[in-house]
This record gives structure tokens, sequence and C-alpha cells, in this order.
């Protein structure tokens, strides 16, 4: 049977697990938590395609196996000094849900939509407008994909931040984002009414199964698989800041 870090250079490409969860030697508890919030979030067996659940599941019993490395003071300081990782106590392995959702809360819809609320016109949604524009050099499709929550109804008001940015000398005047081509708009128009019409079936459907109002984090990541992937990722980072440290808020 292969070894955890064996496991880690299959799915990781590396035996250090520092460097799996992004993060130094010195990373605090709660920086270890957010990255294996994260990660796990990435790699969670409900969010993938049915046809690569069997590799996410394994994915993600190795993430909560160096979670239970690194959130244990023996372990970790066992593994700092020789490099080693005992796979004989695998309780991680076998209980690695249960474990999950003991250290994260649950995110409800209203969550979701409260940050909504609270990142769009917030200097927090300029700057990604502001690095997703410097680094697509303009391309709105680019921008659409790293900026959370913009769509095509965020296009003007988007593109009226991005004028009196490069009115002030904020950023360069790029042509991608000033003369995009039509059909290069409506392609795009298209895409997100086809992907909101999937999101609403899925929504629907998912519906019909919950009575109360909370649902599981499974379901919202599933109700969004539809969304563009380089903008949840993003979303990923604010809700780990948010949902990723529940032992310091209780």
């Amino acid at each position: 049977m292969p070894s955890t870090q064996d496991l880690c250079e299959k799915f990781y490409g590396t035996r250090d697990i520092y460097e799996i969860f992004e993060v130094t030697k010195n990373a605090q508890e709660s920086e270890i938590k957010k990255a294996y919030y994260k990660l796990s979030l990435k790699v969670h067996p409900d969010r993938v395609k049915q046809d690569e659940k069997t590799e996410a599941t394994e994915k993600f019993k190795v993430l909560s196996k160096i979670y239970s490395i690194l959130s244990d003071r023996e372990k970790r300081a066992l593994y700092d000094e020789q490099g080693i990782i005992e796979d004989e106590d695998d309780s991680s392995g076998t209980k690695w849900m249960a474990m999950w959702q003991k250290f994260f809360k649950p995110i409800s819809t209203d969550d979701i939509d409260d940050f909504e609320k609270v990142y769009v016109g917030s200097d927090l949604e300029r700057n990604d407008i502001k690095e997703a524009y410097l680094k697509g050099k303009g391309c709105i499709d680019y921008m659409s994909q790293c900026v959370p929550y913009m769509g095509v109804k965020d296009e003007p008001r988007i593109a009226e931040i991005v004028q009196s940015m490069i009115a002030s000398g904020e950023v360069p005047e790029y042509a991608a984002f000033n003369d995009e081509p039509q059909e290069k708009r409506a392609r795009r128009h298209k895409k997100e009414a086809k992907e909101a019409k999937e999101a609403e079936a899925l929504k629907k459907t998912l519906g019909k199964k919950k009575a109360a109002k909370q649902v599981s984090l499974e379901q919202q990541i599933a109700e969004r698989r539809t969304e563009r992937e380089q903008g949840f990722n993003s979303l990923l980072d604010r809700l780990a800041a948010k949902y990723g440290q529940e032992d310091e808020d209780d």
C-alpha cells in the first residue's frame, strides 16, 4: 500500500507537505487551516465529474492526512525533524469527511449572497478588476473569469471603473478592452446565458431534495459547478478567510 508521502508525490508532485499546502514551516494554525479549507474545496468529491470522483476522493484523503499532521504538535515536530509521516494510525484516512465537516461550518446561499453585497463596489473588487485588466491586457473574457461575480450585467459598470483608471493614468489603455469585437462579446453573452440556465436547473433539482433553508457546502459547490473556474477559485480565497477560522471565532 502506498505511503502518504508516495501519494503526495503521485497526486501533488512533491513529498513536501508544506509545499502542497503552500505555507512555510513557520505557518500558524490559522494559515494551515485556511490552506486546507481552500485546497480541499478544489478536490472535493462532490464538486468533480462522476468519472473523476475516485481520484478526487484520494486527493481529498491525502489533504486530510496532511492537515492531521500539521495540526498536531507532536506529529508536526516529527515531520519537521525527520521528514517522517506515520501511517499506522490512519484514522484521518477512514474518517476524512467527518473530520472536514467538523472543522468547517456549512455555507448557506445567504452567506454567499451576503458576501456578494459586500464585495461588489468595494475596494477589494476594484483591486481585483485592476489586476485582471492588467494580467489579461484588457481581455474582457479573462476579466470575467478572474473577477468574482462579474457577469454580463456588470460589464457597463466595470467599464466605467476601468475607464476612470485609464483616465487617471493608473492603467494603460488596451485595444482589447475598448475595441472588443462584437462577435467575441456575443459569444461570451451566449455562454453566460447557457451557464445560467444550467445553474438554475441544477438549483431546482437540489431544491427538491432539501427542505431546510441551510444547505451543505457540498451542495453549494455543486450549484456553482457551471461557474467560471478562476473566478470561483478567487472567491474561495475570500470564503476561506471568513469560514476557515471557526476555532478563532468560537
